[in-house]
């Protein structure tokens, strides 16, 4: 038993840990190029499945595919419906394998490759001198330790596949009544159990060609169908135990893999039943037969005999292969034009949460680049609710911290992740819009208006350093007393009053209104310096007392700086407003390239 169990454990640990470490590092590479190339390529439905059943076919593995897929969403880089594309190409591409596999006797997996790239991945994210091609080592060695832990699985439950037991298990399901469903429902706890559709199906080939199912060879192809439909629904876990470490959307992938299995074995096993799927492909290959033969021929070099298509003992596990692939294709014909039916099904299954819904910076139309002046005033409103989400983050991770809630925190942590695309949406809008034909006023303002955006990107950072420190507060069981609690909580009044004053201004489209609008968080900012250099003193005299830990007074030092340290960037965006979002004697090209550069880091 712990043969079996022990492997299959850490395996699953293996992969689990696995599927978060390269959806980190996706995270971490993914610039705006690559969310746009994906955006390009999956956004129509018909090149998103070519997409999927290509990449499965290279990689010979549809589990890779809509894990990978599952990744792509979860790092934000695919949305809910472009995946749905790609995890309908990746079930025709699996087909294909399949065939490679049957016919060709080609064995490659995917796992081969696992410890090159944990070996590779491990090098580079420990001797890379930049973020992102630590980020390429982390998703190379997440990827290798994904499919090391799919390997201790299939590696665990492989002599299920040739164990009595099984064979004599899908004997008897073969000789039941009610027979179709009950096979599905075989199909699908074996491929669970063994973790490989492409395994189960061979299997089956084997016991027919074995002769186990009889020599009535119509007859059994019927008994075999129905365990091939209930393959494809258990080649599904493997997207579900892929989906446990990701976000809803991640999970929602998962989930649309697996409806688009089990509505289809629904559809078609009526068909089944009725003995209409089986007589179409015995219709299929006694038309279109010789034709295939004379493919796999060209490639495999083996000549067929004149009745290589009869249905026989020797042609009986091409037919099951010839089930598997048009039961997958039919199905992405039913699907493409449906795709939107499918979605709201995941919806009901996953519906979306409050704290899900990401507010978008405004649409900065790119048409309004033309006229510069209005495309500023895009921009302008942008960067107010970029105010007003790092103001909601820092509020988040303090609820996070005072109360020991990680549920704050972990949406404090999805806020500051909206904050970063804020950055790069208004970064990129704003370098478009400087390469336009600008009036003074114009130009002179882009790199103020940069400063700003990487001020609030700042803020949103050091509201993260909060939540990291919140985190050790509730690992290591520090508390604190009230005069401590009393003292964060009056610098974050000071704070509040700071974001509320610009919140209001930067909405402000009268300048001089503007100016007298912010002014007072010049006073918070002077306020906060001075409660910082009071409060760290007050809270040596308290360790110095024994009042609290050496470890707690440190944590408290560090939360406070990081508050005053926002006030700072507050402050660099307050003069912002007062000087006019205008710099005097800055050449603006110069400040535009720096600003630029200095939000790329």
């Amino acid at each position: 038993m712990q043969d079996i169990l022990f492997p299959v454990i850490g395996g699953l640990g293996l992969f689990l840990y696995g599927m978060g470490m390269m959806s980190d590092g996706l995270k971490g590479v993914a610039g705006q190029k690559l969310k746009d190339m994906l955006d390009v390529i999956t956004k129509n439905r018909i090149i998103a499945i070519s997409v999927g059943t290509f990449v499965t076919c290279v990689i010979q593995s549809s589990s890779a595919m809509t894990v990978m897929t599952v990744g792509f969403v979860n790092a934000g880089l695919l949305s809910l419906k472009q995946a749905l594309g790609v995890i309908l190409g990746a079930n025709i591409g699996t087909t294909m394998t399949a065939w490679l596999v049957s016919l060709l006797g080609s064995g490659m997996k995917i796992t081969a490759y696992a410890l090159p790239a944990i070996g590779v991945g491990f090098l580079l994210s420990i001797l890379s001198k930049t973020q992102k091609w630590k980020h390429f080592g982390n998703i190379l060695l997440g990827f290798g330790l994904l499919f090391i832990g799919i390997g201790f699985m299939e590696e665990a439950f492989k002599p299920m596949q040739n164990s009595d037991a099984v064979v004599a298990f899908i004997k008897g399901v073969a000789n039941m009544p009610m027979m179709p469903l009950i096979a599905v429902l075989a199909g699908t706890a074996i491929t669970l159990l063994i973790q490989s559709s492409s395994a189960s199906i061979a299997i089956i080939q084997l016991m027919a060609f074995s002769g186990v199912f009889g020599t009535d060879w119509p007859m059994v192809l019927m008994i075999t169908i129905p365990f091939v439909l209930g393959d494809n629904i258990g080649t599904t876990i493997t997207a579900q135990l892929a989906a446990l470490r990701t976000n809803r959307n991640g999970k929602r992938v998962a989930w649309a893999h697996s409806l688009f299995n089990i509505f289809g074995v629904c559809w078609i096993l009526p068909l089944v039943w009725l003995g209409y799927y089986s007589q179409a492909i015995i219709w299929a290959m006694d038309h279109l037969g010789n034709q295939v033969l004379n493919i796999v021929s060209m490639f495999s070099g083996k000549e067929f005999s004149v009745n290589a298509t009869v249905l026989s003992k020797t042609t009986i596990m091409v037919y099951i292969a010839i089930a598997h692939s048009m039961f997958n294709i039919l199905n992405v014909i039913v699907f493409t034009p449906i795709l939107g039916l499918l979605e709201k099904a995941v919806y009901l299954i996953l519906p979306i949460k409050e704290d899900e819904i990401a507010e978008k910076p405004v649409v900065l139309e790119e048409h309004l680049l033309n006229t510069p002046e209005i495309a500023l005033d895009q921009a302008k409103r942008a960067i107010g609710d970029m105010a007003k989400r790092c103001k909601k983050t820092l509020k988040q991770s303090m609820d996070g911290f005072f109360n020991n809630d990680s549920k704050s925190l972990d949406k404090a942590l999805k806020n500051e992740d909206r904050i970063d695309e804020y950055q790069e949406h208004i970064t990129t809008y704003l370098v478009k819009l400087s390469q336009r034909q600008l009036s003074d006023i114009v130009s002179s303002e882009l790199p103020v208006l940069l400063h700003t955006v990487n001020d609030l990107e700042r803020v949103g950072d050091h509201a993260k350093n909060i939540v990291e420190l919140a985190l050790r507060k509730i690992e290591n069981k520090m508390q604190f007393g009230e005069s401590a609690i009393a003292d964060i909580e009056q610098m974050l009044v000071q704070t509040e009053s700071m974001f509320e004053h610009l919140i209001k201004g930067l909405g402000e489209e009268d300048t001089e209104k503007a100016k007298n609008i912010v002014k007072p968080a010049l006073e918070n900012e002077a306020n906060l310096n001075r409660m910082q250099l009071e409060f760290r003193r007050n809270h040596v005299d308290r360790m110095g007392a024994g009042a609290c830990t050496a470890q707690a007074g440190i944590l408290f030092i560090d939360v406070i700086d990081n508050i005053e340290k926002i006030g700072d960037h507050l402050t660099n965006i307050t003069q912002s407003v007062i000087g006019g979002m205008y710099w005097d004697g800055i050449e603006p090209a110069k400040a535009l390239k720096e600003s630029a550069k200095q939000s790329r880091k």
